[in-house]
């Protein structure tokens, strides 16, 4: 079948030209939100510096990822019941006038309200990007697109590092934010003179207020929860008291959602077996994934020296198979309609290269490490756009925009569980290893009992310091106490490289248990549900539990 009977087959019928000018829009708009949970990074020492706010400054990411991760569900219900097209509007706008105040703040309260805002428009864009390539293509073609979107988060990962520092050194750290407004306009305008306002008349317009209210009462503190969590310590009310009062509102809302006329989270989704396997494989895969590699590129600057910069380059090799795989995947999904071992496959080579990387140490060649990430990010890339086409071809079209920011919520919790469970296994991995590490190295019990007592500063106060660790760690030693501690530095220094890099190498086994998890789920539980060619196409499947598929309207 020619490329144009595929595209006129698809539920949203808009001549080839528009729909290459809409993707290109709605690619533009994925990728700079995404790049501005990367671009910040690099900037905060000096916006810390300007603004005066080192006690807040995790706050400039946190409240970013809290609203994009509390609105996406939102907007994908909304955009259902109203249509892509103002739903996407208001997102990007919203995230426009954001990135504008935030370049305007004076203050490092007034940049935290004004990310918050930020993230809130930035919630819109990606399940609903999601869902219009599930209206503009027919299911057999969209593989070739949303294998795309993996490949601009790890483009936006990759560049996002760079143009913060290359920003911040040239002209001001206000231009990562004011770089969004000419872009973010030009999509804009894109969007609002091509984007289809597709109305679906079936739907019931009743906006689910009360399910919205619950669904964000439960997911702030149960996200505050998780990341708090990073300090190791559950017991803590600002931990585990946060996630518990989360898990017992997420339960009042799974009770409201289930009388709701039009739920923000519709519950039937989760008894569609198809897409409930699909939405337990993705967070698992990123449950995993952000679990163990986001400790990677601390690992690049503690144990190499590398700058954040370097750090941030030296993470290509796993964004190039990210990007490389995602892209590629589509394109066998569309050529071929499978996609069930293909996910097989990509989630065992995930599991594979998380494992080789367990096998971190402080003298591991970084060729050995490159190739491992790689071979770890070609396993992650197929996750971005397989399981998107899965969940999209086992509904009708008037829940598209529900069941993609569906996914994209699961992935992003996914995330924020690993990396908080992560953090946990390297904190306590960290403070039971470097004694032992100490002691092999030949260095006096009393030194190892002394530094050991300090093993939880170690991340925090000496990460990055790299070839200068030595002195640094002199210089935090009492005067009349470095005439005992010199003599060994070299041996504390190796010790605490080789702990450092035991602890990020034990995290990683987090994302080799989620990427083995997920290989038996997809196996077991994801059936092959042929690739609709037509949208229009009317179907009575029964999956394999012989439940009826959902309603395919159109």
């Amino acid at each position: 079948m020619t490329h144009q009977t595929l595209s006129d087959d698809a539920p949203v019928h808009v001549d080839h030209r528009a729909r290459m000018e809409i993707l290109g829009a709605i690619l533009l708009t994925v990728f700079l939100s995404a790049l501005d949970q990367t671009v910040v990074g690099t900037a905060l020492p000096r916006i810390v510096t300007d603004l005066s706010g080192n006690e807040l400054y995790v706050w400039v990411v946190t409240i970013y990822l809290l609203t994009a991760t509390v609105t996406g569900p939102i907007y994908g219900k909304l955009s259902d019941q109203f249509g892509r097209r103002p739903m996407m509007m208001i997102g990007v706008s919203l995230f426009l006038v954001g990135s504008l105040l935030c370049a305007l703040s004076q203050e490092m309260w007034q940049l935290i309200v004004f990310r918050g805002i930020q993230g809130a428009g930035a919630g819109a864009i990606f399940p609903i990007a999601l869902a219009v390539i599930g209206d503009l293509f027919s299911p057999r073609e969209r593989g070739k697109y949303q294998g795309l979107f993996g490949a601009v988060f790890a483009l936006a990962s990759i560049l996002g590092p760079a143009l913060g520092g290359v920003l911040t050194d040239t002209i001001s750290w206000q231009w990562i934010f004011l770089i969004n407004l000419p872009l973010g306009m030009l999509a804009l305008g894109v969007l609002w003179k091509l984007l289809p306002s597709v109305s679906h008349p079936e739907v019931v317009r009743k906006v689910d207020y009360l399910g919205a209210a619950v669904f964000t009462a439960a997911l702030v503190p149960f996200l505050l929860g998780l990341t708090n969590a990073q300090s190791g310590d559950w017991t803590d009310p600002q931990v585990g008291g946060f996630i518990l009062v989360g898990l017992a509102l997420g339960a009042v809302f799974i009770w409201v959602e289930s009388r709701a006329i039009e739920p923000i989270l519709p519950l039937e989704l989760f008894r569609n077996r198809t897409v409930a396997a699909s939405i337990v494989a993705t967070f698992l895969i990123t449950f995993g994934f952000f679990g163990g590699v986001i400790f990677m590129p601390r690992w690049f600057q503690f144990v190499l020296g590398s700058s954040a910069t370097e750090s941030g380059y030296q993470m290509l090799p796993l964004m190039l198979g990210v990007m490389i795989s995602s892209i590629i995947s589509g394109q066998v999904v569309a050529r071929t309609g499978r996609y069930k071992w293909l996910a097989v496959g990509a989630m065992g080579t995930a599991a594979l290269g998380m494992y080789l990387m367990t096998n971190l140490r402080a003298d591991t060649p970084v060729a050995n490490v490159w190739l491992w990430m790689f071979i770890a990010g070609v396993g992650i890339g197929p996750s971005f756009s397989i399981f998107t086409i899965v969940v999209q071809n086992a509904v009708g079209r008037h829940m598209l925009g529900a069941v993609s920011s569906a996914l994209t919520f699961f992935r992003q919790v996914g995330g924020s569980v690993g990396l908080a469970m992560a953090g946990a296994i390297f904190g306590s991995t960290l403070n039971a290893e470097l004694p032992r590490q100490l002691t092999s190295e030949g260095v006096p019990q009393p030194l190892v009992d002394a530094f050991a007592a300090s093993a939880g500063s170690v991340d925090g106060e000496l990460t990055g310091v790299g070839i200068d660790l030595g002195q640094q760690i002199l210089d935090r030693v009492p005067e009349p106490a470095r005439p005992a501690v010199e003599p060994y530095i070299g041996q504390i220094v190796d010790a605490l490289y080789q702990a450092f890099s035991i602890a990020i190498a034990n995290a990683l086994w987090l994302g080799l248990i989620g990427a083995l998890s997920a290989t038996i789920i997809v196996a077991l539980l994801v059936p092959e549900l042929p690739l609709r060619r037509s949208a229009s196409t009317t179907r009575n499947d029964q999956t394999p539990t012989g439940m009826p598929m959902m309603d395919r309207r159109t």
